[in-house]
């Protein structure tokens, strides 16, 4: 039997190979012989650059980067040498997490450092880059990304304008001209998996906004100069297009990268399944398992596991997956390819105990070990009906 694992992580207790490793574990309680493949699973958020480095042969590097607060991050990103490709997360410098409830506000947030992790990579001979842009504290629309690449966003007076949402405001003329040139020789496949636009009541500074720390007030201002910003930047580059689907995620950084680099924006699963070449591993599997850390209704609407169990479905496999804990409307995963579901907890715990490494890892194996018990019982009964037909 072939079994093959892609499992996202249990965010905050195990990682995507950590969790797919404990359920081989289990697996092979049951199918000693069995050929268990394990591959790493994520969908452009959080735990995108481990996922992608382990499965396509990368490595980790660490750059000191300009934080979102202007302070110095170390900032981890991936290199995969042998396609000169750029794995990157930009909450890795420019996230929410990084910066304490109390002093979020995205009039003074930049993206800067997003810019130093792609010019380090560009350094380090990557052309191809795979970036993550979840998770933002941002609403500059990219621009601080963009300053750091050598654009110039000036003002009146042609001073370069402050960090934050707050430059918008006084921005007034955009140059090119010092840009580093290795750019216009970069692709940029962005993981992506809103279709909010720039500006307005579906834009980033009204949906976003909020939760990066801005007010009603706020809001209005930010939008309106994000307007101004588009505005001005369709003026040298044609394409700008504060309409398109995507163009305000993580504060408009899906515009920037769609009007001033070679950037398409693409659901994350995507990206991660074809960087990882998953589909090859499947073909000729007997079942597929897969899972993350809640099984939810919003899980059907594409997260990981689902784009796992298109692809299985391709090949007529059977999918299995795990969660952490699922909810009651986790059965429309049932309807999207996955034939069975299984919480993995055993009995009543706390969050915190249940969230332990340790605890996850056995919760994981048992669960999988009876699953595959099933598994093996109803073969058995196969084989008995063959035999006495």
């Amino acid at each position: 039997m072939k079994a093959v694992i892609a499992i996202d992580s249990l965010k905050g207790s195990l990682s995507s190979l950590e969790g797919g490793n404990a359920v081989a574990r289990g697996i092979r309680r049951v199918y000693p012989q069995a050929d268990v493949v394990v591959r790493p699973l994520a969908d452009g958020g959080e735990g995108t650059v481990d996922a992608l480095v382990q499965g396509m042969g990368g490595e980790i590097q660490r750059v000191l980067v300009t934080g979102p607060l202007g302070t110095p991050v170390m900032c981890q990103y991936g290199i995969v040498r042998e396609t000169g490709t750029g794995v990157i997360e930009m909450s890795g410098a420019a996230g929410l997490t990084l910066v304490p409830p109390e002093k979020r506000n995205p009039l003074y947030t930049t993206t800067y450092g997003v810019g130093q992790v792609i010019k380090d990579a560009i350094g380090r001979g990557c052309r191809r880059f795979l970036v993550g842009i979840g998770g933002s504290a941002t609403n500059d629309g990219g621009v601080g990304m963009l300053q750091a690449l050598g654009y110039g966003f000036l003002d009146k007076d042609g001073r370069d304008v402050p960090f934050g949402a707050r430059g918008l405001k006084a921005l007034r003329k955009i140059r090119d001209d010092d840009v580093i040139p290795e750019l216009a020789r970069c692709e940029f496949r962005v993981a992506c998996d809103v279709t909010n636009v720039l500006c307005g009541e579906s834009g980033c500074s009204a949906v976003y906004g909020p939760q990066k720390g801005a007010d009603p007030s706020m809001i209005l201002k930010m939008d309106q100069w994000l307007g101004d910003y588009a505005a001005l930047a369709r003026e040298r580059f044609p394409n700008a297009n504060p309409c398109q689907p995507g163009a305000g995620a993580a504060g408009g950084m899906g515009f920037a990268f769609l009007t001033f680099t070679n950037g398409t924006l693409e659901p994350g699963i995507q990206i991660v399944l074809e960087e990882t070449k998953l589909e090859a591993y499947l073909k000729d599997a007997d079942v597929a398992v897969t899972g993350e850390g809640r099984l939810d209704g919003q899980t059907a609407m594409g997260k990981a596991p689902i784009g796992v169990a298109r692809l299985a479905k391709k090949y007529k496999i059977p999918v299995i997956a795990f969660a952490g804990s699922v909810t009651r409307d986790a059965g429309q995963c049932n309807l999207k390819g996955i034939d069975a579901f299984f919480p993995i907890l055993r009995g009543i715990t706390t969050l915190e105990e249940a969230m332990r490494p340790e605890c996850a890892r056995e919760n994981l194996a048992d669960a999988a070990e009876q699953a595959f018990r099933l598994m093996k019982v109803l073969e058995r009964g196969e084989e008995a009906h063959g035999a006495g037909g």
